[in-house]
C-alpha cells in the first residue's frame, strides 16, 4: 500500500514550510515530482534532494499561484513533461493578520487571494488535466482556523479563506466525484513554517498552546504526512470530501 512509484504529484509552495515537508514525503514514496513556488532557486537547489530521497524525476517551475498565466504554463510543461497528473496538494498560502475592524481592503484581498483563489485557479487547471485520463487525486491543505475562530490572533482573513478552502474541497469532491477524482483537505494545527516561527515561539502563544491543544505542543515535521501519503493513495478510492484536522485535538474541545 501506499507505494507511488510512476504517479505524478505536483505541489504548491515547494521552496518552505508545509509544502516542502510534504514534498519530502511524496519523494519517499517514489513519486515523481512537480514543485511550484515564486522562488525558483530554492526549487533547483530542493530538486536533488528530492531525488536522493527516491524520486525518480523532479520539475522544478516558478510559479505564483494567484497568477492564471503562471499555473496555466506550470500546467502545460506538466503535461509536456509528464503526460499526466495524479496528484495536486495545493500547499502554497500567506497571510496578512488584523481583525474585523481595522483589516484593510489590502491586506484582506492579498489573503484571499493567496489562500483561498488559488486553490481555485489551480484545481481548475490541474483538474481539467486529470478529467482526461479519469483519475486524480486533489489534497488542499487548509487549516484548523478555517473550522473554529480564535480568540489568541486576530487573522479574520485568514479565517476566512481557509474556511472557503473547506467548502470548496466539498464542492469539487461532489462535482468530480464520477470522473475518478477524489479531493480532500487537510487542516493542519499549529506546526513550524517560516511564516509561524515567531509567533510560536513566543512565551505567550506557548502559554496559549498548552491551554488549548490537548496534546500540548505543537505539531513537529512529519505528523502531517500519514494522513497526506493516505489521502493521496489509490487505495482511498472511495474517500472524498473529507475535511481531516491533524491538530492535537485543538478542534475536538
Amino acid at each position: 500500500m501506499f507505494d507511488f512509484k510512476g504517479q505524478v504529484a505536483v505541489v504548491t509552495g515547494a521552496s518552505s514550510g508545509l509544502g516542502k515537508q510534504l514534498a519530502l514525503a511524496l519523494a519517499k514514496r517514489g513519486a515523481n515530482l512537480v514543485i511550484l513556488a515564486r522562488r525558483l532557486e530554492r526549487l533547483e537547489k530542493f530538486a536533488p534532494e528530492l531525488e536522493k530521497a527516491g524520486a525518480k524525476k523532479v520539475l522544478a517551475i516558478k510559479c505564483d499561484v494567484t497568477s492564471t498565466d503562471d499555473i496555466e504554463n506550470a500546467a502545460k510543461q506538466t503535461l509536456e513533461e509528464f503526460g499526466k497528473v495524479d496528484i495536486l496538494l495545493n500547499c502554497a498560502g500567506a497571510a496578512k493578520n488584523n481583525g474585523v475592524i481595522n483589516m484593510t481592503d489590502e491586506e484582506w484581498d492579498f489573503t484571499i487571494a493567496a489562500d483561498e483563489t488559488s486553490v481555485f485557479k489551480m484545481t481548475r487547471a490541474f483538474a481539467k488535466i486529470m478529467q482526461k485520463n479519469k483519475y486524480g487525486r486533489i489534497i488542499n491543505i487548509a487549516s484548523m482556523y478555517g473550522l473554529v475562530g480564535n480568540t489568541e490572533i486576530h487573522t479574520v482573513a485568514y479565517h476566512a479563506s481557509k474556511g472557503a478552502v473547506v467548502n470548496f474541497t466539498r464542492a469539487v469532491a461532489a462535482e468530480l466525484a464520477t470522473d475518478g477524482i477524489t479531493c480532500n483537505a487537510i487542516c493542519p494545527g499549529y506546526f513550524y513554517t517560516e511564516l509561524t516561527s515567531d509567533t510560536l515561539d513566543t512565551e505567550q502563544f506557548q502559554d496559549f498552546a498548552k491551554s488549548h491543544v490537548p496534546m500540548q505542543r505543537y505539531g513537529e515535521a512529519g505528523e502531517l504526512d500519514a494522513a497526506l501519503l493516505f489521502l493521496a493513495s489509490r487505495e482511498a478510492s472511495y474517500v472524498t470530501g473529507v475535511i481531516l484536522p491533524v491538530d492535537g485535538g485543538y478542534t475536538a474541545i
